[in-house]
């Protein structure tokens, strides 16, 4: 069952009483229903909470001038709504990078982290690409860059074979304002700055995940998130791209099963 935090977050909290807490922060457009290829594995085991960010799906409009430390805060409020101590984060694309800005602003808060898919410092080219994008989507609104998102999110036998969730996550992703979508858009272009070459260094546990066809969150920059956190461990999956959770969920969650197993045999 969903419910609306005071600052207008909604959110779900759902799984056994007492168990680990998994912590799930969507990217850029979507919103928490894209966690429906990974919650079948956590939900027996873990704790599992799912929301909105600011200006997305059921949630609230930003209350300031959207950054990664507002998003951090958001987080952080709806952790002490729901008496959560700590967590396992679990970060897809802007959310990998909101879940990096709580990791170094709440190590306290991060029982760990699982980065997926998302973004290093970006080459010339890929950062004007970027910036590109949020121009068009704040003069055009988020439907001018949907369908290039698609083909960057999907390989292009899937989606040929699944229009209907094809149209699912456009649906998604159009439904966002378009007043309030390019300024989110400009902290997934922009933002990364605040959180790379973390001093301290991030030192929880850390999972980095990405696929080999995720051309603009690509093996490369996973590997430069890994190298910024000591002990952490990359995989990359083959022949997948931005969403390849939703594309082929086992390639995905098995890893991620196998990390989570082995922080509980370390606890």
């Amino acid at each position: 069952m969903t419910k609306l935090a005071p600052d207008g977050t909604l959110y779900e909290l759902s799984g056994p009483l007492g168990a680990p807490v998994v912590i799930l922060v969507h990217g850029l457009g979507l919103n928490k229903d894209c966690w429906q290829w990974m919650v079948p594995i956590l939900k027996n085991s873990y704790r599992i909470l799912s929301y909105d960010l600011y200006g997305h799906g059921g949630s609230a409009p930003p209350p300031s001038k959207p950054n990664l430390s507002l998003f951090r805060k958001q987080l952080v409020e709806l952790l002490n709504l729901c008496s959560i101590e700590k967590g396992i984060i679990v970060g897809f694309s802007l959310g990998g990078m909101i879940a990096r800005r709580v990791a170094q602003d709440a190590s306290d808060r991060t029982q760990a982290l699982i980065i997926l898919h998302s973004p290093h410092t970006r080459s010339e080219a890929a950062q004007a690409a970027i910036i590109s994008r949020v121009e068009q989507a704040s003069v055009l609104g988020p439907q001018s860059t949907v369908e290039a998102a698609l083909e960057r999110w999907f390989t292009q036998k899937f989606r040929a074979n699944n229009p209907k969730l094809m149209d699912t996550v456009r649906g998604w992703v159009t439904a966002n304002q378009k007043e309030i979508y390019h300024t989110i858009y400009d902290v997934l272009a922009t933002g990364i700055k605040e959180i790379v070459a973390p001093n301290p260094a991030l030192t929880c546990p850390a999972l980095i995940i990405t696929g080999d066809e995720d051309y603009g969150n690509g093996p490369e920059m996973a590997h430069a998130i890994a190298a910024e956190i000591p002990g952490a461990k990359t995989v990359i999956v083959s022949g997948l791209r931005h969403m390849a959770l939703a594309e082929k969920p086992q390639a995905v969650n098995k890893p991620i099963r196998v990390f989570l197993d082995g922080l509980e045999r370390s606890s």
